[in-house]
């Protein structure tokens, strides 16, 4: 295997312990290290204590914005295509090097955690301990080395079930001289978005800003955003996402309303009762007055914004216990932690939730690292990085060769903030997963610093039209992304730049499609 030289070198004789906090759907606009209105009236203190011991990086996204796509991308330091999960369903190549791998033969203890969700068996962790498929939210089920290959149910909430097995692992390896490595992946807040019990009435008296684009048009756009399903609108359900049972029946699209009964019947007689008796209070006064129109609009994003946060308390709690056990067992300033997220998520921008599109709140995720011998405290970084960048992190901050297929570049000299270190002046982006859930049709684009120019493109299926339309954005002048000025010809010369630059990078990383 060729290996490119690591490019940064610890000065300590040991590599540093590491800690990948992956979080599923966690939008970077709640938290509140980045000062999102939402994170304002949500905050997230233990997440923040890492920023405050580290770097936050403002620019960073992800290649793929869904989750086995993502997932794959971190473990392989590759872009969909190339490492074959281009789909939630299909299809890791299991036969690429897994950053991992060489952890493991390279001294580290790794073990991984939570959500797994992809089409292949763990590799290079001396012990895991995952999820059943996305994994519920009371009572999951989790498979470990000394199952047999069953999943076993355990009682509680899953984001605390995930870091108590985490940190019980690290009993038993914390006092050893083997730095150790892991991948903690909690399945919050994934949707729906089932808060824990103590945190069912949190912001009943707060009513969360609105985004400008909750009442998006889509005048500027083309057909495939008349012919997607992830609006807040129209296409989340009362029982499965809103929590309002007694509305389950209201139709809906068939697989949301099928999802509810398998969610909560999950939850054991008492805790069905501590859900079923909090939500009953909530729903009385829309189940006696139900709004419409824009109201209901409204309403919708309430419910749906109040519940995520919700879950997000549970999330931002169980950082705190992992963070409180590495101090008290003195080793938190020798290990490097991560927090980020498989990808952005939508909190009604463009009158959305979910992810997948190219648009700034889903291709854009947290990306928070915390190291203080080398970090400055509060520090941020503008820098455009990428879920491509972080396998080749872990394996630089581990004095471990990066092999020559990875293409993503390690963040190590930006953490340091070796300023005349040459970084990247573009991103790539492709969306594949359709149809499938959603009806976001297949595009690709790329994103510079201030402009972003979006190919949706491909046959249509189920009475969808074929499509080949273009979408560009000033970010600068634009941060909205409400005026498509791809047929604007004041922008001409930057069109041009962005298509020339689009087909360079097509070229240079070999896309097909």
């Amino acid at each position: 295997m060729s290996a490119l030289s690591v490019q940064g070198r610890l000065a300590a004789a040991e590599p540093p312990n590491i800690v990948c906090i992956f979080v599923d759907d966690h939008a970077f606009q709640a938290i509140s290290a980045y000062d999102h209105p939402i994170s304002k009236l949500a905050p997230t203190p233990n997440i923040d204590r890492l920023a405050k011991r580290g770097m936050v990086f403002r620019e960073s996204f992800v290649e793929n914005s869904i989750s086995s796509p993502s997932r794959a991308t971190l473990l392989t330091g590759l872009y969909s295509h190339q490492h074959g999960q281009t789909r939630l369903g299909c299809c890791l190549d299991d036969q690429k090097t897994w950053f991992p791998e060489l952890l493991q033969h390279n001294g580290y203890t790794t073990s991984v955690f939570g959500k797994w969700h992809l089409n292949a068996e763990p590799k290079g962790f001396d012990y895991y301990d995952i999820l059943f498929d996305q994994g519920e939210y009371y009572n999951p089920k989790f498979r470990r080395p000394d199952t047999q290959g069953k999943y076993l149910p355990e009682e509680g909430y899953v984001t605390t079930l995930i870091t108590d097995h985490a940190l019980a692992w690290l009993d038993q390896v914390t006092d050893e001289r083997e730095p150790f490595f892991m991948l903690l992946n909690h399945k919050a807040p994934h949707r729906n978005w089932m808060p824990d019990l103590a945190n069912l009435d949190l912001f009943n008296d707060i009513d969360f800003p609105e985004p400008a684009t909750l009442f998006d048009d889509y005048a500027t756009r083309g057909t495939q955003m008349q012919t997607q399903e992830l609006t807040i609108a129209r296409h989340l359900g009362y029982a499965f996402d809103f929590k309002v049972e007694e509305l389950a029946g209201e139709p809906t699209l068939p697989y949301i309303q099928e999802s509810w009964p398998g969610a909560i019947g999950q939850l054991n007689k008492q805790q069905r009762a501590i859900w079923d008796e909090a939500y009953k209070k909530q729903n009385a006064q829309f189940l006696k007055n139900r709004p419409v129109g824009r109201d209901l609009v409204k309403w919708k994003y309430q419910r749906y914004i109040k519940d995520y946060c919700r879950t997000i308390r549970s999330v931002d709690e169980q950082v705190g216990r992992l963070l409180d056990y590495l101090e008290k067992k003195g080793i938190l300033d020798n290990t490097f932690i991560v927090y980020t997220s498989d990808q952005g998520f939508l909190l009604g921008e463009h009158g959305l939730y979910d992810k997948r599109f190219m648009y700034e709140a889903s291709f854009r995720t947290p990306l928070i690292i915390s190291y203080p011998p080398w970090v400055k405290e509060n520090s941020t970084c503008d820098k455009l990085v990428q879920n491509i960048d972080l396998a080749p992190t872990f394996l630089d901050v581990a004095q471990v060769d990066i092999p020559g297929e990875y293409v993503g570049m390690s963040l190590v000299p930006l953490l340091k903030h070796e300023r005349k270190h040459p970084w990247r002046k573009e991103l790539y982006y492709h969306f594949y997963d359709y149809p499938a859930v959603g009806n976001v049709r297949k595009h690709d684009g790329i994103r510079t610093d201030r402009y972003k120019l979006i190919h949706w493109y491909g046959e249509g299926y189920g009475g969808d039209p074929a499509i080949d339309l273009w979408e560009m954005y000033d970010l600068k002048n634009d941060p909205e992304e409400i005026h498509n000025i791809y047929d604007n010809n004041h922008f001409k010369k930057q069109r041009k730049a962005l298509h020339h630059r689009l087909t360079k990078l097509r070229k240079d990383i070999n896309i097909s499609e």
